[in-house]
């Protein structure tokens, strides 16, 4: 088991490349339990690469990842998933025509006892109760979690697939741009949920281009330019200026 100084999960000397593009050049990146760490960087920065590196959709070509101080191989996302890392990509991967329980529970379906749950029978209501209690559980509030997902307004799709992805992770959630294109509102719901999971103790890694959302929610922030980490430091230590000066390289900080 992981304590105070060993890190949840980490990558050491990571590095990744597609033919001749180097897109990750020795990143070494960790967060620990309860810890929300930002992940910013100009497109090309090497943020896309990293994030299926740790949630095992790609595997890197050189360094190594850890968990709770022991390494690890992941073969697919699979892998990852099994493990409790969670990851939300920006096209929150929620199926319109199905049900908010459905979706909760997409892959990881509950089926009736005895005879019938053998020939694949599922156990609806208990689904639909599990996934309400669930999403209230991390401070979503979805009018009935038997309506149809396309019933949904944008917020609330988002609301119940972060809500799915908190639900389910059980050591490191990863939110790619979680939010993105919401009102003021919605994204404040979002960045609440996101501070339940970091109550929780899990470690959340928030990739986002809306500084503002970054310097709000984080612990501590990692900075990418070219496939490298330009920074790595206390949220406290950025101010809305100094982050994008060092996002866009016009400030050096080493």
């Amino acid at each position: 088991m992981s304590n105070s100084t060993t890190p949840l999960y980490e990558v050491r000397n990571i590095g990744k490349q597609y033919g001749s593009v180097v897109a990750l050049d020795g990143v070494n990146f960790k967060i620990h339990a309860g810890e929300v760490i930002g992940l910013v960087g100009d497109n090309g920065a090497g943020k896309s690469t990293l994030v299926k590196a740790l949630s095992g959709a790609h595997q890197p070509s050189s360094g190594e990842i850890l968990l709770e101080g022991k390494p690890v191989v992941w073969k697919s996302p699979h892998d990852a998933l099994e493990a409790g890392i969670e990851t939300l990509y920006q096209d929150s991967g929620l199926a319109p025509d199905l049900s908010v329980s459905a979706n909760v529970f997409l892959g990881r379906e509950k089926v009736v006892s005895g005879i019938l749950g053998k020939l694949g029978f599922l156990s609806q209501k208990q689904m639909d109760k599990e996934a309400h209690e669930d999403l209230e559980r991390v401070g979503i509030a979805v009018p009935a979690s038997n309506r149809s997902v396309s019933q949904l307004s944008g917020g609330q799709r988002q609301a119940v697939a972060i809500g799915r992805a908190v639900s389910w992770a059980r050591k490191v959630i990863i939110l790619d741009e979680p939010t993105n294109h919401l009102g003021a509102r919605q994204a404040a719901e979002v960045l609440q949920i996101i501070k339940r999971a970091k109550e929780r103790g899990l470690g959340v890694v928030f990739i986002s281009h809306t500084l503002p959302h970054v310097l709000q929610v984080t612990d501590r922030i990692v900075v990418l330019r070219l496939g490298r980490v330009v920074a790595d430091a206390p949220t406290s230590t950025f101010d809305a200026e100094k982050l994008l000066g060092t996002i866009t390289g016009l400030i050096e900080t080493k």
